[in-house]
């Protein structure tokens, strides 16, 4: 049975952009061969972290989205977790179908009463 997923890493910000395009083929590679479809690769750049991790302050995000089965995810995360590239990631299964947001409008409350 074939899920979505979201894998979100952080690179470290040292890397060129070369290194930074060889490390996304190298996961994108590697979730093909193991059998993934409709995968999304995103760059999101360089931003601020909110807290250091590896005493960096910044890092480079990459966001891919795919289908697969999830035996994927152990041998992508293993080899994330011992590179030395990325310093932070994290993969999510997603619904099969996006939860369509209800919205109530709620009336404002009432002001409390001075006296009370």
């Amino acid at each position: 049975m074939s899920n979505n997923y979201e894998m979100m890493y952080i690179l470290r910000p040292d890397l060129s952009e070369e290194q930074v395009q060889e490390v996304s083929s190298k996961y994108k590679t590697m979730l093909q061969e193991s059998g993934a479809t409709d995968l999304q690769v995103q760059v999101r750049g360089k931003r601020h972290l909110a807290y250091p991790i590896q005493n960096f302050n910044d890092g480079i995000y990459i966001q891919v989205n795919y289908k697969a089965d999830g035996s994927q995810i152990k041998a992508i995360e293993r080899d994330m977790r011992l590179g030395e590239t990325v310093i932070r990631y994290l993969t999510i299964k997603m619904d099969a179908e996006p939860a369509e947001l209800e919205t109530e409008i709620v009336p404002p409350s009432e002001p409390a009463a001075a006296g009370a």
